[in-house]
């Protein structure tokens, strides 16, 4: 099974630019409804991945949440390295599916290391264990008819 079966692309999914303020990711996180979000840089590669605790735990460090502050920090002051690496177009399933148990999404990148997109624990599950889940449901109450 191919990863790009899963693929999220770009296009569909909400992402930050490093060079985006504090506030900025802030409205988009809030927007969108998620609790985490991929980094870009201008180039398109993937920088890194913050979550509403990032930002939660700089303002404290901080002291403040006055909406200056909030302009004048960037988004990429804020990414911890090496938490949510991407994964390439050519992994291998398996190395996908076990980083899934950790993390709602997966970000995607090509040779390059160019961001094409997320997958998702939700597609993946979605797509391999709902269909199985599905026929033995059927399966079950198709017996019991008489």
């Amino acid at each position: 099974m191919n990863l790009l079966r899963f693929l999220i692309p770009k296009s569909h999914v909400a992402y930050l630019e490093e060079t985006a303020s504090v506030r900025n990711g802030l409205e988009k996180l809030r927007h969108h409804g998620y609790s985490a979000i991929p980094v870009i840089a201008k180039d398109g590669t993937y920088v890194g991945t913050v979550t509403e605790g990032d930002f939660l735990w700089m303002i404290i460090e901080q002291g403040e949440c006055a909406p200056k502050l909030l302009e004048k920090r960037r988004v990429a002051d804020l990414i911890r390295r090496n938490w949510n690496p991407p994964a390439r177009v050519s992994e291998t399933m398996e190395h996908l599916i076990s980083r899934l148990t950790e993390q709602n999404f997966v970000p995607v990148v090509d040779d390059r290391g160019v961001f094409v997109g997320i997958v998702t624990r939700r597609a993946v599950l979605g797509s391999v264990f709902l269909p199985q889940v599905t026929n033995n449901f059927h399966r079950v109450h198709d017996s019991e008819i008489v």
